[in-house]
């Protein structure tokens, strides 16, 4: 099969287009035939190194992916040749306490899909038969890679996590990113008030048609202020971050009494200062959020089924690329310029 491997890790120039021999997979896993795969923020740092080098190379990076099912374990018995599906990504032992409890995202064994083992970037791939579920009715494969990891981190972050209620506001940072827009129809989806940081006037535009009521230009003007000025004072409710660095610590002060922040990752900066003094005068909580249980995946596709005329929740697309462009995707990623999601088409 065609594959896009990594032999050493570093820049997009290590990416290489070529032939792999096709996984082969036990009784209780599947070969999926991929037709899509979406690029994440993950990939960058699985193909530079930077947060993991216990990887066995070379290595087919990728974690989102549809496709159809091309051959079944021996013990599948759910699943059958033929089926569309996507990819649900983390992936769990399944049997520990953690797992068996439905909080499969806190199992010790927990990963995402293409940082331990061959990802979505090839023809093929092999998965757990758990970790695939039925493509929403009316999608195409590339809307359907678009959707699992950036649909279901946000849904955790503000359904499961933070316990989004109608009628609070929330700032959604990188609102042109991913994770960003999902998090913006999601908070919408449950009658919140949205504003939006991005690095463009353009990616503001297109976060409002996505429904933001505000936005603004972190480039031009200073977020806090603004914030201020929106709230008359007051703050948001939910500060939804997964930037890190000078990010996370001035959006503690943009948080109104009560008030929670929620992250899921540091695409910035590991590294953070926070005035504890906003954090018990004004009973702040920070909360961490890691990805989300295989159960949330299932509801929050529930919201992309086409209702009355239109769907829920939409998958957004940036851009496509074959996948022997690979590189020319992560380079797009990397220096920012994408709204939504980016897809390698194969």
């Amino acid at each position: 099969m065609k594959a896009i491997r990594f032999h050493e890790f570093g820049t997009v120039e290590v990416l290489r287009f070529e032939d792999v021999l096709k996984p082969a997979f036990g009784p209780n896993e599947v070969l999926v035939q991929l037709k899509a795969a979406a690029l994440n923020h993950l990939d960058i740092w699985v193909r530079s190194g930077s947060r993991e080098r216990n990887i066995p190379l070379p290595h087919i990076p990728g974690s989102d992916g549809a496709g159809i099912i091309a051959e079944v374990g021996s013990a599948v018995d759910f699943l059958k040749v033929g089926d569309r599906v996507l990819i649900s990504p983390g992936i769990s032992c399944g049997h520990c306490e953690m797992c068996l409890g439905g909080t499969d995202n806190l199992c010790r064994a927990y990963h995402v899909l293409g940082t331990k083992e061959d990802g979505t970037y090839a023809e093929f791939v092999k998965l757990p038969a758990d970790n695939v579920l039925p493509i929403p009715e009316g999608l195409d494969f590339n809307q359907a890679a678009a959707i699992p990891l950036v649909f279901l981190t946000a849904w955790h972050m503000l359904v499961g996590v933070v316990k989004i209620k109608p009628g609070e506001t929330v700032l959604v940072h990188g609102g042109g990113s991913g994770v960003g827009s999902a998090g913006i129809q999601i908070a919408k989806l449950f009658g919140a008030h949205v504003i939006i940081t991005a690095g463009s006037d353009e990616k503001l535009n297109k976060a409002k048609e996505l429904g933001a009521d505000e936005g603004i230009n972190y480039k031009e003007k200073d977020f806090v202020e603004e914030v201020k000025q929106i709230t008359s004072k007051r703050g948001v409710d939910i500060v939804f971050e997964h930037t890190g660095g000078e990010i996370f610590e001035k959006s503690i002060p943009t948080l109104a009494k009560g008030g929670r922040l929620v992250t899921c990752g540091s695409t910035d900066n590991y590294l953070a200062k926070v005035d504890i003094r906003y954090v018990f005068a004004k009973h702040l909580t920070i909360f961490g959020s890691f990805m989300g249980t295989k159960r949330e995946m299932i509801e929050v596709l529930k919201f992309f089924r086409k209702g009355i005329g239109c769907r829920q929740l939409q998958p957004v697309m940036d851009s496509v690329f074959p996948l022997e462009r690979a590189a020319e995707a992560h380079k797009r990623m990397e220096e920012r310029k994408n709204f939504g999601k980016i897809v390698l088409s194969i």
